[in-house]
């Protein structure tokens, strides 16, 4: 049986207008382009959106917008952690969860908590969630990895616990999840560029942030991989991966949004503190989209 967030899940940015209010025009072209692009579903509030830098109205009205636009043809993932347990909690408790198929829960940042601290904090995070629980390990961020035994621990609470978004890196964490999980809970890439070699070792997929701007390049080789098409997925990750590079030089949204830019589907504006990649990066990210496109020209 197919995992319900098997395949490409794209991490949306949140599209900002040159007074940094919120272009909900183009968040929905960006919906709609991922829909047609062949995503299989949307996660709002990620890493990607700029979620700290947004208040609770827009918080609760971006969930509302996307899953009103997306009338119920995609899965909906919902971002929700923090590094105050109870306050997550109260969070969970009294959101309204009508047209939201999961939410993605991050290890809590800026406090380092210990393996056990962790445990306690999903365990009730778990207990509160009406609806199925996506673990995120992203230590680059946040400043604490989340082991595979603690992963483990945490899966074997509840069958709600379906999956981890797992971009530690570490492909050895990947293989030890993967190898003890439960049937029922499964690893998802958190990074692009590892979309290719985790699906090899077992993962189903991938949250990807490249995506917002090539939907149908990378569902395309992530169903690839997904289907043993190894000729045609290897192609595919080598043609993206100078861009996933660049993409990420100076962090995230700010690659993926000055690429959108280029590519007219998005103004490359962010909220402090993020601001726009350099000049140097820019021209970088330019010169390889080009690149990117002349390919694409050439083949048809």
């Amino acid at each position: 049986m197919t995992h319900s967030f098997t395949g490409a899940g794209v991490a949306l940015i949140t599209p900002f207008s040159e007074d940094k209010s919120i272009d909900y025009s183009a968040l929905e072209r960006l919906i709609e382009d991922q829909i047609s692009g062949g995503i299989d579903y949307l996660v709002v509030l990620g890493t990607t959106a700029e979620t700290p830098a947004l208040s609770e109205d827009e918080k609760k009205e971006i969930v509302r917008f996307v899953i009103e636009k997306n009338a119920g043809r995609l899965k909906i993932v919902v971002g929700m952690g923090g590094n105050n347990t109870s306050a997550l909690v109260q969070s969970i408790q009294n959101a309204n969860f009508d047209g939201v198929d999961a939410i993605l829960s991050v290890t809590p940042y800026y406090s380092k908590p210990t393996q056990e601290g962790l445990f306690q904090h999903f365990k009730l995070v778990v207990e509160a969630s009406p609806v199925p629980v996506i673990l995120y390990n992203v230590p680059g961020r946040t400043g604490v990895n989340m082991d595979a035994d603690t992963t483990l621990r945490i899966a074997s609470l509840s069958e709600k616990v379906v999956a981890i978004k797992e971009a530690s890196g570490d492909l050895g964490q990947f293989a030890k999840i993967i190898s003890n999980a439960p049937a029922y809970f499964k690893v998802i890439s958190g990074d692009d560029g590892l979309t290719l070699p985790s699906i090899a070792m077992g993962s189903i997929g991938v949250i990807s942030v490249i995506t917002n701007a090539l939907p149908a390049k990378l569902s395309q080789l992530t169903h690839a991989s997904l289907e043993g098409n190894m000729a045609l997925s290897g192609k595919l990750h080598l043609q993206m991966a100078e861009m996933l590079k660049l993409i990420f030089r100076e962090g995230n949204p700010g690659g993926v949004k000055a690429l959108m830019e280029m590519m007219g589907k998005a103004k490359n504006q962010l909220r402090l503190p993020l601001v726009s990649v350099s000049a140097s990066t820019w021209l970088a990210i330019e010169a390889e989209w080009k690149k990117i496109r002349n390919n694409e020209n050439a083949m048809k």
